[in-house]
């Protein structure tokens, strides 16, 4: 029953009716246009055992026999409605996403409302349907839940509509929904160990004060340690104090890192992104500014978490445009 369901729901055809009678919301509120409902395999087994009662009933004229059939076709009745008002009325609300990288799971934040005095019991909902979540609302009026998506490739993830199902109370009957809370999240690219970055030679007046063997700008004195070279002895000093003392030696050195495309020759596009996509994990838990130039693109050097967020979503979005990526 459940492939039949999936296969008729997955047709091109049944997609369009549903984008037009429940188009992508934020929030979307249950009712009768949103909500489908049909017997499960075991409904349609009772179904068929009320109608062999029915029938013996017929053939041996036996009134008790009819009394259970007809005890029976009511509580099929009443399952109906209450395995449809356990979805009626449920509002969903998208919450916030949180972004991944290729191969990891991607994020969703969904919020479940009720109204009122009404209680839900036994709803199973998500992206997956081999892989449903669990929710109630009997005490809470409110509930939090966090689902994921798998992901295969970099780009902006929009996961599609949500099943959200019930067979509450007993099973006979299915009720369900697909919901599109219109949310999407970046998929970063899969990280590839890329070795150490290539260093710049670049020096600037905004850089950070370090020593550095080689550099002729006096810094400062140090006392004298054996093996000091006896050309950084300061012997004016010497002859003045009598104090054995080093010369220190200097430059301003730019900690900025530019991470650059053409750092990586006879590498395929998606290899880059990767080797970038690297650097950029490992120069944020440095303090070091980083900034990115890709062809046609260039985001100046910078540190912290929007700067961190800025750079991957660049790499992500490369060349796929600002909806590229996932359907």
């Amino acid at each position: 029953m459940a492939d039949v369901t999936s296969a008729f729901t997955g047709s091109p055809r049944f997609q369009n009716w549903l984008n037009k009678r429940m188009p992508p919301a934020s929030s979307v509120t249950l009712n009768q246009r949103n909500i489908f409902i049909l017997p499960t395999r075991e409904g349609l087994m009772f179904g068929l055992l009320i109608g062999f009662m029915i029938l013996a009933g017929i053939n041996y004229q036996n009134s008790l026999v009819f009394g259970m059939a007809f005890l029976l076709v009511s509580l099929l009745m009443v399952s109906i409605l209450h395995t449809y008002r356990n979805l009626s009325g449920l509002t969903i609300v998208a919450g916030a996403t949180h972004s991944a990288f290729a191969g990891e799971d991607a994020e969703y934040t969904v919020i479940l409302n009720r109204l009122g005095a009404r209680t839900y019991e036994a709803l199973l909902l998500g992206w997956n349907p081999e892989l449903l979540q669990g929710a109630d609302l009997i005490e809470d009026e409110e509930v939090t839940l966090k689902l994921f998506v798998e992901t295969s490739r970099r780009g902006r993830l929009n996961p599609g509509r949500m099943l959200i199902q019930t067979y509450y109370p007993v099973g006979l009957f299915r009720a369900w929904s697909w919901v599109d809370l219109d949310v999407s999240s970046i998929v970063y690219p899969r990280p590839i160990h890329a070795g150490a970055i290539p260093s710049s030679s670049a020096m600037s007046d905004e850089g950070e004060l370090i020593q550095k063997e080689g550099v002729d700008d006096f810094f400062g004195l140090r006392t004298y340690q054996d093996g000091d070279p006896l050309n950084h002895v300061a012997w004016k000093s010497y002859a003045r104090s009598e104090e054995l003392l080093t010369k220190q030696f200097a430059a301003l050195a730019d900690r900025r890192v530019w991470l650059d495309w053409q750092f990586f020759t006879g590498v395929d596009t998606e290899a880059r992104l990767g080797r970038l996509c690297f650097w950029v994990v490992q120069l944020d838990s440095s303090n070091d500014e980083y900034g990115l130039r890709l062809p046609g693109v260039e985001i100046h050097p910078g540190r912290g978490p929007a700067h961190r967020e800025k750079v991957l979503t660049t790499l992500a979005l490369f060349e796929l445009g600002e909806t590229g990526g996932y359907p």
